[in-house]
């Protein structure tokens, strides 16, 4: 049984950084990150292959996030936050369909840690 328990999520301004991170990350799993909104489907937005040989990032995203894993903790740098990304983020682990954010993919996920952003 994979447990995933995230932390760092909390209330930051727009132009802002935070540092997600999600213990119990399993280095034999593909893992990644998502995030949902009320009212919404959970929307993949990055993720890393067994040993972080790769990543992948969705469009509104890339170039402000950075996805990474050190031992059995899997990261999410986020940079220039805006508040259309602000959500409860959840880390996720599946097979190599979940390098693809494909929710379908993911076998564990974590109970999420929420980050609203001011303007």
């Amino acid at each position: 049984q994979v447990q995933l328990v995230e932390s760092g999520g909390g209330s930051v301004q727009a132009g802002g950084s935070l540092r997600l991170a999600c213990a119990g990350a399993q280095y034999t799993y593909c893992m990644a990150w998502f995030r949902q909104t009320s009212g919404n489907e959970r929307e993949g937005v990055a993720s890393i292959y067994p040993g972080a040989t790769s990543t992948s990032y969705a469009d509104s995203v890339k170039g402000r996030f950075t996805i990474s894993r050190a031992e059995n903790t899997l990261f999410l740098q986020m940079n220039h936050l805006k508040p259309e990304d602000a959500a409860k983020y959840s880390c996720a682990a599946g097979s190599r369909g979940t390098t693809n954010l494909d929710r379908s993919a993911v076998s564990y996920w974590g109970q999420g840690t929420r980050v609203p952003v001011y303007s």
